[in-house]
C-alpha cells in the first residue's frame, strides 16, 4: 500500500478541526482538502472529543467492536479516528522508508492502526499536546491531530509527542448521519481518556470504553444509544 503524509500541509479527509484555545478561521494548509466542518466551532450538542463505542448489532463489519475518537461533530458532518484496529502492515520503518525519511538513533517505533475506511492511504497522528507544529490542529485542550511529515521526522529522531496513535484513514459521516446512527442504537458515546486512546492493548479498548459507562457487554442488546 502506498501511504503518505504531506510535507507542509495537505491531508485528505472529510472535515476540519477547531483549535479550542484559539479557534481561528485560518486552519493549517494541510487540512485544506479535508471537509470544511473540521474547522467549525462545536456547539453545545457536539460530541467532538468523545468516543463512539460500537454496539454489538453494528451492521457494518468494518466497525465491529470499534472505538472511534471523534475529531469533529457538527451539523455539516462528523469525522473520527478508529483507535483499536491495529495494522500489521506497513510497519513504521517501512513507512519511513517509503517517505524517504532516514531514522537516526534513538529513533522510535510507532504502531500503526486502521483509522477508518475513508482515505486509508493518508496518515494521521493523534497525540498529546507536548509536541506541536504549524500543521497541528487541536481537537480539544489535550489532544491534537497532525498529518504532516514533520511529526514523522521528529519520531525518526527519537522525539515527537510522548503519547500518540498513528492511523491510516479515518471514519466520516455526512450531515446528520452520525446522529441518526446513534438514534438507531448503533453507537454509545463516552468521554475519552489517554489510556483509551493511546494504550497499546487494542483488544481491551472496547470493554474499557464500556466500563466507563458501567455497561456490561452482555447487557447491551436491549439498550438504546445515547449521546
Amino acid at each position: 500500500m502506498m501511504c503518505y503524509f504531506v510535507a507542509e500541509g495537505r491531508a485528505d479527509g472529510k472535515r476540519t478541526m477547531p483549535k479550542p484555545l484559539a479557534r481561528s478561521a485560518d486552519k493549517p494548509k494541510i487540512y485544506e482538502m479535508l471537509p470544511s466542518y473540521l474547522s467549525s466551532q462545536p456547539d453545545a450538542s457536539s460530541l467532538t472529543g468523545q468516543v463512539l463505542i460500537a454496539m454489538p448489532q453494528m451492521a457494518d463489519p468494518r466497525f465491529n467492536q470499534s472505538v472511534i475518537y471523534l475529531c469533529a461533530h457538527t451539523p455539516e458532518g462528523a469525522m473520527g479516528i478508529v483507535v483499536n484496529q491495529p495494522l500489521n502492515k506497513p510497519k513504521f520503518k517501512d513507512l519511513l522508508k517509503q517517505l524517504e525519511i532516514e531514522p537516526s538513533p534513538p529513533g522510535r517505533e510507532i504502531r500503526l492502526c486502521t483509522g477508518g475506511p475513508v482515505e486509508n492511504n493518508r496518515g494521521f497522528v493523534l497525540h498529546s499536546p507536548d509536541w506541536t507544529s504549524d500543521s497541528s490542529l487541536y481537537v480539544d485542550d489535550t489532544h491534537l491531530l497532525t498529518a504532516s511529515l514533520d511529526i514523522l521526522q521528529a519520531f525518526a529522531q527519537g522525539g515527537g509527542p510522548e503519547q500518540c496513535l498513528m492511523a491510516l484513514g479515518y471514519a466520516g459521516w455526512g450531515p446528520g448521519q452520525l446522529d441518526e446512527e446513534i438514534l438507531q442504537n448503533a453507537w454509545l458515546t463516552a468521554p475519552a481518556d489517554d489510556h483509551l486512546l493511546f494504550d497499546s492493548d487494542h483488544r481491551s479498548k472496547w470493554t474499557h470504553a464500556l466500563a466507563k459507562l458501567r455497561v456490561n457487554p452482555a447487557m447491551l442488546s436491549g439498550m438504546a444509544g445515547r449521546a
